[in-house]
């Protein structure tokens, strides 16, 4: 099964895609972008009253929910998001612990994740060069579509240091890029337990569809 673990509508202040738009997208090119489903991660927030399951049965896709958050070690995917991670953190706050993260989220139920740890400032390779690294972290986005040249191989160097699992997810903020890089797992997930739950202990792999894409449009 495949997911794009990363992803933001137009609820995010800088994203123009919504959410039936993707939809719409990978409908259309499913020969390109063979994904299942889409976990969609908005900057900074949590809006408990969202509910996809609509558009699920109609388009087929699994909509799941996590949030992107900011932190002192750069941005981190929360998954398993929930009321008491919710009041245990200010997900608006652009300069929350990243270690309490790690560990309370943890501890409450979720996983936290990195998400493009080679891009500079916003990204922990950089600041694994001048701070201890982070006790607790599990996976960490292997590959993000909208990462630059070279900024995805520094992570694979940071995964052989420090073992991390290596995940995948488009970083899309617009429709045409939905899907372009993923993670494949070996089970199946309907539900954001199943998805917390495979990334702690399952089998996954980045996968990278770019070159197709690219490929397509000439």
């Amino acid at each position: 099964m495949i997911l794009d673990l990363h992803a933001h509508t137009d609820a995010s202040d800088d994203s123009r895609a919504p959410i039936e738009g993707y939809l719409k997208w990978l409908r259309k090119k499913r020969d390109l972008v063979p994904i299942d489903g889409i976990v969609l991660t908005e900057h900074r927030q949590w809006n408990p009253d969202v509910d996809y399951r609509d558009l699920e049965d109609r388009y087929e896709i699994v909509i799941l929910r996590g949030a992107e958050v900011e932190t002192d070690y750069g941005h981190i995917l929360l998954y398993g998001v929930n009321d008491e991670m919710t009041a245990r953190f200010d997900f608006s706050d652009v300069h929350l612990d990243a270690q309490t993260v790690v560990s309370e989220v943890e501890k409450l139920g979720g996983i936290a994740a990195p998400c493009h740890p080679g891009r500079p400032t916003i990204g922990l390779c950089e600041h694994y060069e001048h701070k201890a690294p982070l006790e607790g972290v599990l996976a960490v986005e292997a590959l993000n579509g909208g990462s630059r040249r070279g900024e995805n191989e520094r992570v694979g160097q940071l995964m052989g240091a420090f073992g991390y699992k290596g995940f995948g997810g488009s970083d899309a903020h617009l429709v045409s890029l939905i899907g372009i890089c993923a993670t494949e797992f070996e089970r199946d997930i309907r539900d954001v337990d199943d998805l917390v739950r495979e990334l702690r202990e399952g089998s996954y792999r980045a996968v990278d569809f770019r070159e197709q894409v690219r490929a397509a449009r000439g």
